[in-house]
């Protein structure tokens, strides 16, 4: 093995650490229990524990699609080489590392795709236009769909002509019967991923789409009536239960994603060095975002769940039921999707159908989307610039 390549390779690696931590620390590590938090559903540093762990899990058992996407399906015709590597994740993990200390939320996604085009492009290669298409149309519709779903779910709950217990149990049948589809990779055959849904059709010896659909309608019956039995037992504390079940979950996909933004870089450098797996470095973004969300997280945290709105349990769990729908489906699609985009634009939709325009700071929502925005375009332009001068 060459030495020179090798060290090389471990640069790049802590790079990639310091990007896990740095997405741990902001948007991964905060935003799945900021609606929780802003509920008084769970204290900031405990939300900041549990969100690391679930973070962790859902690195290495779902990370696989975002990483891959990030690092060869962006820019065609190249392969980034160890120098473009470093300087993908400097810039990315800088900026925002600038949105944790000024407490605004940078989207991950946005800076490090920015910045991933922007080398590549620079070094010669291709735009791939079909993958651009896809991401672009994620990352608009998001706070359309998201906040217009939030806003919807956050309409009925307070209804008094539908009872509590049945909308969440509802809503938590939804959520069971995404998550019976759900691929994880610890799950799957012959090298990809596989579902609860499709390990218990093995078990019973059922196949076919019947079997599936079965399965799936199983799975949200009995996730829906166990939420039905507990709120109607103990209202207040089984709609905090669904809440924190919900953080749990989005934390779950956050860590999936986000992963990918730190480590997918790193991946056309892995045949390169051999003997490194892809589930170790998957591992090892993980426990990045997991050191970052226990470290970094809480500011991040209280920024969200009090700037911009004041959040309730029916409010919370009407911004987190959109946010893990979305955040899944952009893992299937293998899209870098940001989490503060996703939840801030829930969070909005929700206070919106409560308190109208007068839950959610206006200030704060422009100068976010904003950040977004610059975001991409300052990383792409320093990348690119970067690259082409140096690389």
């Amino acid at each position: 093995m060459d030495p020179a390549l090798l060290a090389l390779f471990a640069a790049a690696a802590l790079a990639s650490l310091f990007m896990a931590w740095v997405i741990g620390a902001g948007s991964s590590g905060a935003t799945p229990f900021a609606p929780a938090v802003g509920a008084n559903a769970i204290s900031t540093m405990r939300a900041a524990f549990v969100v690391g762990v679930f973070g962790f899990v859902g690195a290495v058992t779902q990370g696989g699609n975002v990483s891959e996407a990030v690092g060869s399906g962006l820019v065609g015709g190249i392969e980034l080489p160890v120098a473009g590597v470093i300087l993908v994740l400097v810039l990315g993990a800088g900026l925002m590392a600038v949105g944790i200390v000024t407490g605004y939320p940078i989207a991950t996604a946005f800076t490090v795709t920015g910045a991933v085009i922007g080398v590549g492009l620079a070094l010669g290669g291709t735009p791939v236009w079909p993958k651009y298409t896809q991401v672009a149309a994620v990352w608009v519709l998001t706070p359309f769909v998201g906040g217009g779903i939030a806003y919807g779910i956050a309409s009925v709950l307070p209804r008094p002509d539908v009872p509590e217990r049945y909308s969440v149990a509802a809503l938590a049948g939804l959520v069971g019967a995404v998550l019976a589809n759900v691929e994880f990779s610890f799950l799957g055959r012959n090298g990809s991923g596989g579902t609860l849904r499709a390990l218990a059709q093995r078990v019973v010896g059922a196949d076919g789409t019947g079997a599936a659909v079965a399965v799936t309608l199983v799975a949200a019956a009995a996730v829906g009536a166990a939420v039905w039995w507990d709120v109607r037992r103990d209202e207040a504390g089984g709609l905090r239960r669904v809440l924190l079940a919900l953080g749990s979950l989005v934390a779950f996909s956050a860590g999936g994603s986000q992963v990918g933004l730190a480590v997918g870089p790193l991946m056309p450098l892995v045949d390169q060095v051999g003997g490194v797996s892809t589930f170790a470095v998957l591992a090892g973004g993980g426990f990045g975002i997991l050191v970052g969300s226990w470290t970094g997280a809480p500011r991040m945290i209280k920024a969200i769940s009090q700037d911009y709105s004041s959040l309730g349990p029916r409010r919370s769990i009407a911004a987190l039921v959109p946010s893990f729908l979305i955040a899944q489906l952009a893992v299937l699609l293998g899209v870098p999707v940001s989490f503060n985009e996703i939840v801030v634009s829930a969070i909005i939709g929700s206070g919106a159908a409560v308190g109208g325009s007068n839950a959610v700071s206006a200030r704060k929502v422009g100068t976010t989307v904003g950040a977004w925005v610059g975001s991409f375009v300052l990383s792409f332009s320093l990348a690119y610039g970067v690259a082409f001068a140096a690389l």
